[in-house]
């Protein structure tokens, strides 16, 4: 699933190698962990937090009351071989009401910075874009305050779908590059490739400059220092605001293999080469993920202090 990618892919319990001491989290047992869930189940949404197996979920949910919600089903028509979601020709039939259901929940939760994600929907005539438009506008009709960054497949190149998208006015728009250009085709699925993610976001920058563009590279996966530090040139060369840097951890057994856990040190290496590139804003971590709490908390402060 391109977009989701190992940047939101996170459990593993089935990596048989040996993780590091920096690579061991332990779960929240707070109640508002599960408030959130059964508001979530109430009204039968889904969460790219729950479905990846996101490290970081217990935290996100505890202390800040955001997660990152899952439209179009919970079936994708492509198969990365980093993503742990089903996978399938066709997805789900779309449902209407969803966009409505999500604004209620978000509304309910309190939450000023909502993300949004989905599957790829290939088989779908306008790749579900649409259906992103619709939950954008509800969200920003029922709760004008909310930011709202959306994570979104690449629509195969049609801008036209980018367009439907972008018109709806988010405040950040996600695609992920997932890997460096040489691991693309070993990585993700054909339909998927290096080229057209970066235009994605190119795009998106001449739809409308205002909107906040962002990405997520995951590493441990056989890229050298040096591919990382070139894809990160490659994005900045077409404006792209924000980026994420993550551990790939293998979710289950039919998945690639870690092949390195890589060192904080490493990690807080491509966040310094990152800022003097010129990201605004740059997470680098082990648990780092695409939908990462540190930066929606810097997303909503650079957005807070833009519409002074």
């Amino acid at each position: 699933m391109d977009v989701l990618g190992g940047s939101e892919v996170c459990n593993s319990d089935v990596e048989l190698v040996h993780k590091p001491n920096w690579l061991k989290i332990r779960p929240s047992s707070n109640t508002d962990f599960s408030k959130i869930k059964d508001a979530l189940i109430k009204r039968g949404l889904v969460t790219v937090c729950e479905e990846a197996h996101c490290p970081n979920m217990s935290e996100c949910w505890h202390n800040e009351g955001t997660a990152t919600f899952m439209v179009l089903g919970d079936t994708c028509t492509r198969g990365c071989r980093f993503c742990a979601i089903n996978t399938a020709a066709k997805g789900q039939a779309i449902d209407p009401f969803e966009p409505l259901r999500l604004a209620e929940a978000i509304q309910e939760m309190g939450l000023d910075y909502a993300v949004i994600t989905s599957v790829d929907r290939d088989d779908l005539e306008d790749g579900g874009s649409v259906h992103f438009a619709n939950c954008i506008k509800m969200i920003k009709k029922k709760q004008p305050s909310t930011r709202v960054e959306v994570l979104i497949p690449d629509f195969q190149g049609n801008i036209e779908q980018l367009k439907n998208v972008v018109d709806a006015q988010p405040d950040v728009i996600a695609h992920n590059i997932e890997t460096v250009k040489e691991l693309q085709h070993k990585i993700r699925d054909r339909r998927a490739n290096y080229e057209q993610s970066l235009s994605v976001l190119e795009n998106v920058k001449k739809l409308n400059k205002k909107i906040f563009t962002k990405s997520a590279i995951m590493v441990g996966l056989e890229e050298t220092k040096e591919q990382v530090i070139e894809a990160m040139k490659d994005l900045r060369k077409i404006d792209c605001d924000i980026l994420t840097i993550g551990q790939y951890l293998k979710p289950k057994n039919k998945n690639l293999k870690v092949e390195k856990y890589i060192e904080p040190k490493v990690f807080d290496d491509y966040k310094k080469i990152g800022e003097e590139l010129g990201f605004l804003y740059v997470a680098s971590g082990p648990f780092v993920r695409s939908s990462y709490r540190a930066g929606e908390l810097f997303m909503k402060n650079l957005l807070n202090r833009k519409s002074i």
